[in-house]
C-alpha cells in the first residue's frame, strides 16, 4: 500500500472521528437539557373559600293560643304566604268530634228532607247555588294538588249549607226541612263559639316548625350572641325542625340572618359592611352582608350575616354545614410559577412565540396558592409606573391561547 492511500485513510478516520464526536455531544446535550414546560393560557375563576356552620336567626313570630292541647287545623300551610291578620290555624273546639258527627248527620237528613217536601219546589237561587256545585266539581276532575282539591271540598260544603239554608226558607211555614237547618246553625254556632282561631300578626310565610328558639335567637339585638351560647342549644348540624301539632309562626320572608363562630385569619380581618357569598349544601349560593361581629375571649369571632334569598328553602332548619367564599375572581387564569417578580415589584412572564421566548408584564388581580387572575396593564397605568412611549408601544398584549413558559 502506497503512502498516498495511507494518508487518504488517516484522513477519513480523522473525518469520521469527528462526526463521531460532534454527533455523540449533540445528542448528549438533547438528553441532558430540560424540556422547557409550557401552558396555554385559558380564562377561568379562582375563589378564596373556607367551611363553616351556620346558626339560622330568623324575624320570625311565634304562634300560640289558650287551647294548643287540643290539637289545630291548619288553615294555611306550610310555607304559604299570609297577610297581616290572615287566619292561621285554629284549634279544635271542646267536644268538636261529637259536634262533626250531629252536623254530618243532620246534613244526610235535611238532602232527603229536601227530596221529599214538595212544597221546596227549586227557585232560581237554589238553582244558581246547584249550578255552583256542579261547576266546582267538573273542576275538581283535572286537578291534582291536594291543597287546592281541599280548597274546592271547602266551597262545596259551604254550597250544600246554603242550599239547605234556601230550602228551609222556602218551605212551608214549621217544616221539616227549616227544623233540621235550624238545628243544624244552632250546632255550628256552638261550634264556632268554642273554636280559638290564631292570626297573623305581621304579613310573612307559614311555618308549622317550632324548636322553642323562636324567642331565644331574636334579631333586633345580636348582643345576646356568644359561642357556648349557641353550642350549648345542642343542635345537630343540617338536622330538620319536625313539625308542632301546638304551635305555629309566621317568617320573614324578605330577610334572614347566619350567626356563623369561625377562628381563622380570614374572619379575624373581616368587618362590618363586608359582603360575601355563601354555598349552601345545596351547592347553591346566595349574597350575604356582615351586619355584626362578636368578639369572644378566644379570640374567635361570631360572623352575622345578612341575606335575602334562599329563605323559604332554609325554614326547616336551624343549623347548616355553608361554604364562606371570601372573594372569587375571573380572568386569565395563569400558574403562580410562570409568573416572575422583578425587584420593582412587578410581575412578568415569558411567552414561547415561534421557538423565541418573549417577556410581557402582567397585573396580578388575585392570587391563591396555585394560580393567579391576571390581566394586561392599560397604557396610562404603564405611563404611572414611570414607561416611556416608546416602552410602551413595544409591550406585548397577553392574549388567550398564549403559551406560556413555567419555571
Amino acid at each position: 500500500m502506497n503512502n498516498a492511500k495511507v494518508e487518504n485513510l488517516k484522513f477519513l478516520g480523522l473525518v469520521l472521528c469527528v462526526v463521531i464526536v460532534v454527533i455523540f455531544f449533540t445528542n448528549s446535550t438533547k438528553i441532558l437539557k430540560k424540556p422547557t414546560d409550557t401552558f396555554v393560557v385559558e380564562k377561568g375563576m379562582i375563589s378564596y373559600e373556607e367551611s363553616a356552620s351556620g346558626y339560622i336567626i330568623r324575624d320570625e313570630y311565634l304562634l300560640q293560643g289558650e287551647n294548643a292541647k287540643n290539637g289545630m287545623v291548619q288553615i294555611k300551610y306550610e310555607n304559604e304566604k299570609v297577610s297581616k291578620g290572615d287566619s292561621v290555624f285554629r284549634y279544635f273546639s271542646n267536644n268538636e268530634e261529637n259536634l262533626v258527627k250531629q252536623i254530618a248527620k243532620l246534613d244526610e237528613e235535611i238532602n232527603d228532607a229536601i227530596a221529599q217536601d214538595e212544597s221546596s219546589a227549586p227557585t232560581s237561587d237554589m238553582l244558581s247555588v246547584e249550578k255552583q256545585i256542579e261547576d266546582t266539581l267538573d273542576s275538581m276532575y283535572d286537578e291534582n294538588e291536594l291543597r287546592k282539591l281541599e280548597e274546592e271540598i271547602k266551597k262545596i260544603e259551604g254550597y250544600i249549607t246554603k242550599k239547605a239554608q234556601l230550602a228551609g226558607e222556602y218551605s212551608s211555614t214549621g217544616s221539616l226541612v227549616k227544623n233540621l237547618v235550624e238545628k243544624r246553625s244552632s250546632l255550628e254556632a256552638q261550634l264556632n263559639s268554642n273554636a280559638e282561631t290564631i292570626m297573623a300578626p305581621e304579613s310573612g310565610i307559614v311555618s308549622y316548625r317550632v324548636d322553642g328558639l323562636e324567642e331565644i335567637l331574636k334579631c333586633n339585638d345580636f348582643s345576646y350572641l356568644n359561642r357556648q351560647a349557641l353550642e350549648g342549644y345542642d343542635i345537630k348540624t343540617g338536622a330538620t325542625v319536625p313539625q308542632s301539632s301546638e304551635r305555629g309562626k309566621v317568617v320573614n320572608n324578605f330577610i334572614c340572618y347566619m350567626a356563623v363562630p369561625m377562628k381563622t385569619e380570614k374572619a379575624d380581618g373581616a368587618k362590618v359592611g363586608d359582603t360575601v357569598t355563601i354555598r349552601l349544601s345545596n351547592s347553591k349560593e346566595i349574597e350575604a352582608k356582615i351586619i355584626y361581629i362578636v368578639e369572644e375571649q378566644d379570640g374567635s369571632k361570631i360572623l352575622v350575616f345578612e341575606f335575602k334569598d334562599r329563605i323559604e328553602e332554609l325554614i326547616e332548619y336551624r343549623k347548616i354545614s355553608i361554604d364562606i367564599i371570601w372573594w372569587k375572581y375571573s380572568g386569565f387564569k395563569i400558574s403562580n410559577s410562570a409568573i416572575v417578580t422583578d425587584e420593582k415589584d412587578l410581575s412578568y412572564i415569558r411567552k414561547q412565540n415561534a421557538g423565541y421566548e418573549e417577556k410581557i408584564l402582567i397585573k396580578v388581580l388575585r392570587q391563591n396558592e396555585t394560580f393567579s387572575i391576571v390581566t394586561n396593564y392599560k397604557d396610562e397605568e404603564l405611563a404611572e409606573l414611570g414607561f416611556t412611549e416608546d416602552e410602551i408601544s413595544d409591550m406585548i398584549d397577553l392574549k388567550l391561547h398564549d403559551e406560556i413558559i413555567l419555571h
